[in-house]
C-alpha cells in the first residue's frame, strides 16, 4: 500500500500497517453539517456570459483565495483542515502544511491588489508569533493544531508529534513570504526574522535514524518513532529533502538523499502508459498531488538530477491522467476530455486517493487545475466545463468544492485546504511564476539543491 496517500487530508495513517492492495481501502468520513450552511452555494453559473480566459483565472483564484482568508482561523489566521466538521475534529482544527499553502495564496492575492500589502503582512505575523508559541517537536511541527491554543491534535493515536513533511509544505510557504515582503519597513523586517528564527529552530537532522542513512516521516514524545514510517518512493515528498537540506542549522545530509529517498519499489519506473514514458513512481504515476505539493515552489523547469527531468515527470504524469480520463476504460459518466482530474480528495464514500489505478468515477477540480503549468489548455477545458457546465452544483464560496462523482450523481459541499491552496498557486505559477521564482531565489534552497547533486540551473 502506498504510504504517502494516506497522510493527504483525513486520511488514518494507521491503514500505513495495511496489507492490503490499495485500491480496496477507502476511508468513510461521517456526514456533516459545514459551519456556514448556505453561504457554501453560489447562484447558479449556468447561462452566465463568457468571461475571458484571464478574467475567469482571476475569478477562480481570488474566490478560492478567500478560504485562506475569510475562512481562517480567528486566533491563529491559520488555515483550517477542511469547511466541514465532524466528531474527530471539532471547529479548531488548522493543518499546518495547508497553513503553508495559504501562505503562499495570500502572496498571490497580495501581488494582485485583492488585499492591501499592510493587512497581509499583518495577517502573517499573527501566525508566525502563534506559531513561536505552538507545540513543534526540535522545530519541527505536528500536522495538525489546535487553532485557538496551538496544542497538538493528533492526526492518529500515535501521530501526535513531529511531521516532518507538512512542516516542509509550510516553510515551503513561509521562505516565500520572507522573500517577497522585503521592504525596509518595520512590519516586514518583523515578518522576516521572525521567519528566519522559525526555520532556524527545525531540526530536520533529528527525523535521520539508522546512522543517517534513513529519513523519518514523524516523531513523538510519547511514542517515538514507532510510525515508522521512512520517506522514500516517488510522491509528493521531495521537498522535505530539499528543505532539509537547506537548512543551515540542521540539515540532513546528502547520502541520505541517494541512501533512502530512491530506496523503494515504486521510484524509478520508465515504462509507457498510453504512449508517455514515465520517469518515477507507481503505475499510470499516482494521483495528480504529486506533481503540485513540492512544486508549488520548486520549480520543475530544468530542474533535473541522477534520477529525473522533474519537468518532464510532472507533465508526463499529468499528461496519463488526462489521457486515462480521456479514454474513460471504465465509462464513468462525465470523464472526457473537459471533465479529467484524478487525486486525493473527498469522494462519495469518504475520502480517497483517486489515480488511474484507483478510479472509482470521482473527479475532483483541483488536480485539473493545479496542473494549469503543465497542460494550459487541458486544464482551461477542464475549468470552463467546472464553471459553466456545472458550477451550479460545484461552485460556492471558496470556489469549486472538493470533488464530485457524476455516475453517483454526488457533488461534494466540502472544502479542504490541501486542495483550495494549489490551485491558487499553481494557476499563478502558470500566469506569472511568481511563487517558483520567490522560493527558487532563496540562497539556502539553492546551496541545498547543489548539496543533493541538482544540476544548474537551480535559480530560475
Amino acid at each position: 500500500m502506498p504510504d504517502s496517500f494516506f497522510k493527504k487530508g483525513i486520511l488514518c495513517p494507521l491503514l500505513l500497517i495495511s496489507t492490503f492492495s490499495f485500491a480496496q481501502v477507502a476511508v468513510p468520513v461521517e456526514k456533516t453539517k459545514t459551519n456556514t450552511s448556505s453561504a457554501y452555494r453560489q447562484p447558479s453559473t449556468t447561462n452566465r456570459q463568457p468571461l475571458s480566459d484571464s478574467a475567469l483565472l482571476d475569478m477562480v483564484q481570488k474566490q478560492t483565495f478567500k478560504y485562506f482568508w475569510e475562512f481562517s482561523h480567528p486566533v491563529s489566521g491559520l488555515a483550517r483542515e477542511r469547511s466541514n466538521t465532524t466528531p474527530a475534529y471539532g471547529n479548531e482544527v488548522v493543518t499546518t502544511g495547508g497553513s503553508g499553502f495559504g501562505v503562499m495564496a495570500i502572496i498571490v492575492a497580495t501581488e494582485r491588489h485583492w488585499i492591501n500589502r499592510d493587512t497581509a503582512v499583518k495577517h502573517l505575523l499573527k501566525s508566525v508569533k502563534f506559531l513561536s508559541k505552538a507545540n513543534s517537536y526540535h522545530g519541527i511541527f505536528p500536522h495538525w493544531l489546535n487553532g485557538a491554543t496551538g496544542i497538538t491534535v493528533p492526526f492518529s493515536r500515535k501521530d501526535d508529534g513531529a511531521d516532518v513533511v507538512e512542516t516542509a509544505y509550510l516553510f515551503e510557504g513561509l521562505l516565500c513570504a520572507r522573500q517577497y515582503f522585503n521592504q525596509n519597513t518595520a512590519l516586514e523586517k518583523e515578518l522576516r526574522n521572525r521567519i528566519n528564527v522559525l526555520w532556524s529552530q527545525a531540526e530536520w537532522s533529528w527525523l535521520q535514524r539508522d546512522q543517517g542513512n534513513s529519513y523519518y516521516w514523524h516523531w513523538s514524545p510519547n511514542n517515538g518513532w514507532s510510525m515508522n514510517v521512512e520517506i522514500h518512493g516517488w510522491d509528493e515528498c521531495l521537498i522535505a529533502y530539499v528543505l532539509g537540506a537547506s537548512s543551515s542549522t540542521y540539515p540532513i545530509t546528502d547520502s541520505v538523499y541517494h541512501k533512502c529517498w530512491p530506496e523503494s519499489d515504486h521510484f524509478i519506473n520508465g515504462r509507457e502508459y498510453y504512449g508517455v514514458k514515465l520517469p518515477l513512481g507507481y503505475p499510470y504515476g499516482g494521483p495528480l498531488f504529486f506533481a503540485h505539493y513540492s512544486f508549488m515552489g520548486l520549480n520543475p523547469h530544468l530542474l533535473k538530477d541522477e534520477y529525473a527531468d522533474y519537468w518532464d515527470q510532472n507533465y508526463n504524469h499529468t499528461l496519463i491522467n488526462y489521457k486515462y480520463c480521456v479514454q474513460n476504460p471504465k465509462h464513468f459518466k462525465g470523464y472526457g476530455e473537459n471533465c479529467w482530474g484524478l487525486t486525493a480528495s473527498d469522494t462519495y464514500d469518504g475520502y480517497n486517493a483517486q489515480s488511474p489505478s484507483n478510479d472509482f468515477g470521482t473527479i475532483s477540480p483541483t488536480a485539473a487545475l493545479s496542473s494549469f503549468p503543465y497542460t494550459p489548455e487541458y486544464s482551461m477545458k477542464a475549468l470552463k466545463h467546472f464553471y459553466y457546465d456545472l458550477g451550479n452544483k460545484i461552485w460556492g464560496a471558496y470556489g469549486f468544492t472538493d470533488a464530485f462523482n457524476e455516475s453517483k450523481n454526488w457533488y461534494a459541499d466540502s472544502y479542504l485546504a490541501i486542495d483550495e491552496g494549489p490551485i491558487v498557486v499553481m494557476i499563478e505559477n502558470y500566469r506569472s511564476g511568481l511563487l517558483w521564482k520567490l522560493f527558487m531565489s532563496c540562497k539556502e534552497v539553492q546551496l541545498g539543491l547543489q548539496k543533493l547533486d541538482f544540476q544548474p540551473p537551480i535559480n530560475k
